[in-house]
C-alpha cells in the first residue's frame, strides 16, 4: 500500500450525482474528496438536456398546476408500485428546491417545457445543458475546498467491524488508502459491462443495444458496494431510446436523424412492423419496443411523399431540445441524395419497395406485404394491427422509397445498489450499512422495470442530482 490520506467524505464519481453529493457535504462543513477514474469531469452528465422538477418557481410563474402528489402517484403507478415509495417521495419533494439550489450555484434555466404529447411540463432546461451544470457544480465544489482527483480509479471499500472506513484508490499505479467516515458511490452505472447488461437486462452490448456517452461505465462502484455487503436493486433497468444513424463521424440531430424518428412506418430486420410507431413520442416505450426486435438494427421506411411533407410542413416528433414539432427539414432531400450517392450503409433508396428490401437485406416478400398492409390501414383510417392513431396513418406510394437504419441506444443503467430514502446503502436484511451511500445510476429503487419518462420527463438527471444532494448531506451528518 501507499501512503494513507483522510477525508470526512469520499465521493466515487464526478457526474452530477457525485458533484452534487460533494457540494452538499461541503456545505455541511465536511472535508470532501472526489475520485474520478476518467481524465475529465462529468461523464454521462455532460449530455443531458433537461431535468425534472415539480412545483418549482418557474412552473408556478408559468401557471403549471402539476403537483408533487400527482408526480408521486404517476411515478408509482407507472412502476406498478415496484419503486420504493419513500425514495420516490423524497426525490419528488426535493426537486423544486434543487432547481433553486442549482440556480444559486450559477446554473441558468431558460425554460420549463414538456417534450412529448400530453405530458406535464416538468422538463427544466438549463442553458448549456448538462455540461453547464457539471461545470457550475465543480466550480462551487472547488470553491468550498472539495478536492477533485481525476484519473484516480476507486478499487475497493475499506470496511472494519461493519463500518465503512474509506476506499482504496489507484494513484498513478499505486494503491492508496483514502480514509473517510463515509463514502458516496456515484460512479455512473455499468452500461459498458457486456456481461452485466446481458445478465441483468438480457441485451447484447454492441449488438442490439449501443451505449452512448457511457465511457468506462463498468459498474465499479456497484461491485465495490456489493462486495461490502450491499443488496442489489433495479439492476435490469436501462434508459433506452431509438435513434437514427449513430457512430463516429456522425453529427447529432441532422435531418436524417430527425427523419428516422418520425412516426411513419418502422420495420425490423425481417421487414415486419414491430410497434405502433407513435410510441416513438415516448422514449422509454420506443426504447423497449426497439430492443425487443433482437436484431442489431431496425428501419424507418418512408417515401417521396414523406420527404415532401417533412420539408414543407415539418416534423411531428421533436428530438431532445433541438427542433420543435413543426420545424421543417429543408435539407432532407439534399442530405438523402448525398448519403445514398456516397454509399452510406445506413441510408438507402430505391424505385420500388422490392428493390429497397434487397438493399436493406430483408426478405422482399415480407417488406412488400408489410407496406401493402400498412397502406390498406391508411386507406381504411384504421390500423387493425397496432391501433395507431389515424392522424399518423399516411400511405407510402412512392415514386421513390427510402429506409434509414435505426438502433437501440442505452443512455445509462438505472440500478445496482439498494438504497433507502436517505440514500443509505442497504444490506440484504434492509439495514443501512453505516457510512455507505449511493446516488445516480449506481442506486436502485427509483424505478420499476422501465424509466417512467411520461409522468416525469427529465427524472433521470433529477434523480442523480437530488439523490446526490441527499447522500452528501446525510454523509456529512454521519457521526462516528
Amino acid at each position: 500500500m501507499g501512503d494513507t490520506t483522510r477525508a470526512d467524505v469520499v465521493v466515487v464519481g464526478s457526474g452530477v450525482a457525485g458533484l452534487a453529493a460533494a457540494l452538499a457535504a461541503a456545505e455541511r462543513g465536511a472535508d470532501v474528496v472526489v475520485v474520478e477514474k476518467q481524465r475529465a469531469l462529468g461523464g454521462t452528465s455532460n449530455f443531458f438536456q433537461g431535468t425534472f422538477a415539480v412545483e418549482s418557481a418557474m412552473q408556478r410563474a408559468a401557471f403549471v398546476s402539476y403537483s408533487r402528489d400527482e408526480a408521486f402517484k404517476g411515478i408509482m403507478e407507472y412502476s406498478h408500485w415496484r419503486a420504493d415509495p419513500r425514495l420516490v417521495r423524497a426525490i419528488v419533494d426535493l426537486s423544486a428546491g434543487t432547481i433553486d439550489w442549482l440556480q444559486q450555484q450559477g446554473v441558468e434555466f431558460v425554460e420549463v417545457m414538456n417534450n412529448m404529447p400530453d405530458a406535464p411540463r416538468t422538463y427544466h432546461v438549463p442553458r448549456g445543458g448538462g455540461e453547464a451544470v457539471v461545470r457550475a457544480l465543480a466550480t462551487r465544489a472547488k470553491a468550498r475546498g472539495v478536492a477533485l482527483k481525476l484519473s484516480t480509479p476507486a478499487k475497493t471499500l475499506l470496511k472494519k467491524g461493519g463500518l465503512i472506513e474509506g476506499v482504496v484508490v489507484d494513484e498513478k499505479g499505486d494503491e492508496v488508502e483514502l480514509g473517510a467516515r463515509a463514502v458516496v458511490i456515484a460512479s455512473g452505472g455499468y452500461a459498458e459491462n457486456k456481461e452485466w447488461v446481458k445478465k441483468h437486462a438480457g441485451l447484447d452490448v454492441g449488438v442490439n443495444v449501443i451505449p452512448v456517452g457511457n465511457s468506462g461505465k463498468m459498474g465499479d462502484g456497484i461491485r465495490m458496494a456489493w462486495e461490502a455487503g450491499a443488496d442489489s436493486a433495479g439492476t435490469g433497468v436501462l434508459e433506452l431510446f431509438r435513434v437514427g444513424p449513430v457512430g463516429p463521424g456522425r453529427s447529432a440531430q441532422t435531418p436524417l436523424e430527425y427523419a428516422a424518428v418520425q412516426p411513419d412506418l418502422w420495420v425490423d430486420a425481417e421487414g415486419e412492423r414491430f410497434c405502433d410507431e407513435t410510441v416513438g413520442f415516448y422514449e422509454t416505450s420506443i426504447g423497449n419496443a426497439s430492443s425487443r426486435t433482437k436484431q442489431w438494427c431496425n428501419y424507418s421506411v418512408f417515401d417521396s411523399g414523406v420527404v415532401s411533407r417533412l420539408m414543407e410542413h415539418g416534423i411531428d416528433k421533436a428530438h431532445g431540445t433541438g427542433l420543435l414539432p413543426g420545424a421543417r427539414l429543408d435539407m432532407l432531400e439534399k442530405d438523402l441524395t448525398a448519403a445514398i450517392e456516397a454509399g452510406d450503409a445506413d441510408v438507402l433508396g430505391a424505385e420500388s419497395v422490392g428493390a429497397l428490401a434487397e438493399k436493406m437485406g430483408v426478405p422482399s416478400t415480407n417488406l412488400e406485404r408489410t407496406v401493402d398492409e400498412y397502406n390498406r390501414f391508411c386507406d381504411q383510417r384504421h390500423d387493425g394491427l397496432f391501433a395507431k392513431d389515424p392522424k399518423y396513418l399516411r400511405a407510402l406510394r412512392g415514386p421513390r422509397f427510402f429506409a434509414i437504419r435505426a438502433r437501440t441506444i442505452c443512455l445509462g443503467t438505472m440500478g445496482g445498489i439498494r438504497i433507502n430514502e436517505r440514500c443509505e446503502a442497504l444490506d440484504v436484511r434492509g439495514k443501512a450499512i453505516p457510512g455507505l451511500y449511493a446516488a445516480g445510476y449506481d442506486a436502485g429503487g427509483m424505478y420499476g422495470d422501465s424509466y417512467p419518462i411520461r409522468p416525469s420527463s427529465g427524472l433521470s438527471s433529477a434523480f442523480a442530482i437530488n439523490s446526490g444532494r441527499i447522500a452528501g448531506d446525510n454523509a456529512a451528518r454521519l457521526e462516528t
